[in-house]
């Protein structure tokens, strides 16, 4: 049973950065696909990024693509959503997710990760 630990969610004005971070316990954390999602109240999570756990293949939001990064450093067990040039609309509470994945890949869908953080804050706001 892995555990998911996220950190770095806050207030931050239009065109500002903020880096995410999600450490992971529990279980080996070489072995989970990651990946991010965000949720605003009233409406369903929403996928932001995802990244395979060894060959680095990553996929991206159309949404975010070309503001975020995500990236993971197994060695420490963390997983890292780096995002640029945000916006009013990036507000959201943010979810670091991983799932046990044996095959390189990357999820989009929600229903396919197993372990969820409690989720860190992120607003947009001037």
């Amino acid at each position: 049973q892995a555990r998911l630990v996220e950190s770095g969610g806050g207030l931050v004005q239009p065109g500002g950065s903020l880096r995410l971070s999600c450490v992971v316990s529990g279980g080996t954390f070489s072995t989970y696909a990651t990946g991010w999602f965000r949720q605003v109240p009233g409406q369903s999570r929403e996928f932001v990024a995802a990244i395979s756990r060894f060959n680095g293949r990553t996929d991206y939001a159309d949404s975010v693509k070309g503001r975020v990064t995500i990236s993971r450093d197994n060695a420490k067990n963390t997983v890292n959503l780096q995002m640029n040039s945000l916006k009013p609309e990036d507000t959201a509470v943010y979810y670091c997710a991983a799932r046990p994945d044996y095959g390189g890949g990357v999820y989009r869908a929600s229903a396919d990760y197993n372990y969820w953080g409690q989720g860190t804050q992120v607003t947009v706001s001037s």
